[in-house]
């Protein structure tokens, strides 16, 4: 797929692809010949051009880059590990309620960590949108065209801005399920009315929303880059997804159920995919430093 357009500053797109009908990968050649790649994840988050591998970030990055207030992508992997941990917590309590005993909580004081865990979810979901909502010009756009500043925005040719509204969508429903959790007396139909269907709806969104990241960053329907940081980070968030999915499936509540063993496993597999979010936001903040910061390194 190649698209041909130039604009006044001289750049001209000569080469795209992605998995259709996304674009996710473009390279630009300047009137004098230069040539600039442009990656869709990295230009939503304004991230360096440079790809980063998992080994250099872990092993020399991360501990530089706990600590970078003014970055954004540090505040939305930082709130989203909040929202993670809170989730771990709520499910561990959940596991092993004899821990949950010994210090004194009760299950709706369990349930109201889940639903505290909900709302650092939304909030780092919401950042990511604008984000994404708000992301500069291609090299042959004009800068001046982008318009006033965005508040949701309507990107959906934007497979990055698409999975973000995604999971922002599916972060609300999940601020339903698990306030409603905490209703006293809920008879099964209530609670599959309530807790279970927006559980089981805010799943398929983050689903979704985990599954478009992927393709953004390996811009094909599947791809194996494990020298990638980024592909690292949304395959363990993809994980992470498919986590709550299978634990919205197995939280059904059926009359007269008598299979403890279901719930179990829905609170594992929450407990899954909450740690699966926790090492992907952690791995955020290697993937938002800077050139500076690469060049000690």
């Amino acid at each position: 797929m190649t698209e041909r357009r130039q604009n006044v500053q001289g750049w001209e797109c000569v080469k795209s692809e992605g998995p259709p009908p996304f674009i996710t990968h473009r390279l630009f050649r300047h009137a004098d010949g230069s040539i600039r790649e442009w990656l869709s994840r990295k230009h939503r988050k304004n991230l360096i051009a440079r790809e980063i591998g998992l080994a250099e970030a872990v092993g020399k990055l991360l501990i530089r880059s706990l600590w970078m207030p003014r970055e954004l992508n540090w505040w939305i992997g930082s709130v989203f590990a909040l929202g993670a941990s809170l989730f771990a917590i709520a499910s561990i309590f959940s596991l092993a309620p004899d821990l949950a005993v010994s210090l004194s909580l009760t299950g709706s004081q369990v349930n109201a960590i889940y639903f505290a865990g909900s709302i650092p979810f939304t909030t780092a979901a919401y950042l990511q949108l604008f984000q994404a909502a708000n992301a500069g010009a291609l090299p042959d756009e004009d800068p001046e065209q982008l318009g006033r500043l965005n508040v949701f925005g309507w990107k959906p040719a934007s497979v990055g801005w698409l999975s973000c509204a995604l999971q922002f969508a599916g972060t609300i429903l999940f601020n339903f399920n698990t306030f409603d959790a905490m209703l006293p007396s809920l008879s099964w139909f209530q609670i599959d009315l309530l807790v279970w269907i927006p559980n089981f709806l805010g799943s398929i969104l983050f689903l979704a929303s985990g599954y478009l990241a992927f393709i953004e960053t390996g811009h094909r329907y599947w791809a194996w880059r494990p020298g990638n940081l980024s592909w690292w980070i949304v395959l363990i968030n993809l994980l992470g997804c498919i986590g709550f999915m299978i634990s919205a499936v197995l939280a059904l509540t059926l009359p007269h159920s008598t299979a403890p063993w279901r719930e179990t496993l829905s609170v594992a597999f929450t407990l899954q995919g909450a740690i699966c979010f926790f090492l992907g936001a952690v791995l955020m903040f290697p993937e938002t430093v800077r050139e500076e910061s690469l060049s000690e390194s």
